[in-house]
């Protein structure tokens, strides 16, 4: 089998990750963007598989989905992943999708599915079996994406930069998220700036119904100066501390611009500051306004 796999071009992406993080999604998506895709291929028909594929599709791509499905052969898997790296040569990458427990367990009741290593009992508990099953996989990874904070349309996004536009990705989630003070902190902050000291349009009558998505409210919010000043100085300090943050290890970093109710003044500068620092490369961005129909 060696021979043969040495002289293929083909390319071997293997999806992974938490029941739960997105994995169906991003099958489809990567079937979309011209991936032959096979999801649960059983790990003992692995090397059969490859071998059968890179004999009759010279430079195409596959994706093969691998998840806790397959648990009583994870053990197995590393073995594979081992033979291609060392003997066989074969091109591939590990994509691995994680989430926040809390996230992971949200969906599960939203969408009323039974965890597949529950069986029968809590989620929570199915969830810790999973994360120690996939471990060596999540460290083993070339790219981790955390779609906590990710919407379908940002997953999509994300896949596209790396495999259509072959952008570097580095493991870094980057969202923006706007709020009011008045309906409490997201727990998740990593970082947090009070743009309370700039013109609030909620005391105008006529702006007050309005949001900080529209031209008139962001003027009103930009108009002496502190504004333009304050996002020249985060703008700053976040390319300083992005590159370290990725040469850290760290996969996501949530920012939270808040003001009083998170309509105007919060969202006004949540959406200057993704137009400032969204040619910033090797990270994906996320922007999410909490408050702004509050």
């Amino acid at each position: 089998m060696g021979e043969i796999l040495k002289n293929s071009s083909a390319f071997c992406l293997i999806l992974t990750g938490m029941s739960g993080a997105g994995k169906t999604v991003a099958l489809k998506n990567l079937e979309d963007f011209g991936f032959n895709c096979i999801d649960n291929l059983p790990v003992g028909l692995l090397d059969k598989f490859i071998e059968l594929f890179m004999q009759s599709n010279q430079g195409e791509r596959i994706a093969l989905g691998i998840d806790s499905r397959n648990i009583q052969e994870l053990d197995q898997l590393e073995e594979h992943l081992l033979f291609w790296e060392e003997e066989a040569q074969i091109r591939f990458r590990i994509v691995f999708l994680d989430a926040r427990d809390e996230v992971l367990i949200q969906r599960f009741k939203e969408t009323r599915r039974a965890h597949p290593l529950a069986k029968g009992g809590r989620i929570e508990a199915g969830i810790a079996l999973e994360r120690k099953k996939l471990a060596f996989l999540r460290e083993k990874a070339d790219i981790l994406i955390d779609t906590s904070k990710l919407l379908t349309r940002d997953l999509r996004q994300q896949l596209f930069s790396i495999f259509m536009e072959d952008k570097a990705y580095k493991n870094l989630q980057v969202s923006l998220v706007s709020f009011g003070f008045k309906y409490g902190i997201p727990e998740d902050l990593d970082l947090l700036f009070d743009v309370r000291f700039l013109p609030n349009p909620f005391y105008d009558s006529e702006l007050r119904s309005h949001t900080g998505l529209e031209k008139g409210i962001q003027d009103f919010v930009m108009q002496d100066g502190k504004a333009e000043i304050f996002l020249q100085k985060l703008n700053d300090m976040l390319r300083f501390l992005i590159p370290l943050y990725i040469a850290e290890g760290k996969n996501q970093l949530v920012i939270g611009i808040a003001c009083t109710g998170g309509k105007h003044r919060s969202v006004t500068i949540c959406e200057k500051l993704y137009q400032s620092i969204k040619d910033l490369e090797n990270i994906g961005l996320s922007l999410d306004h909490r408050d702004i129909n509050k």
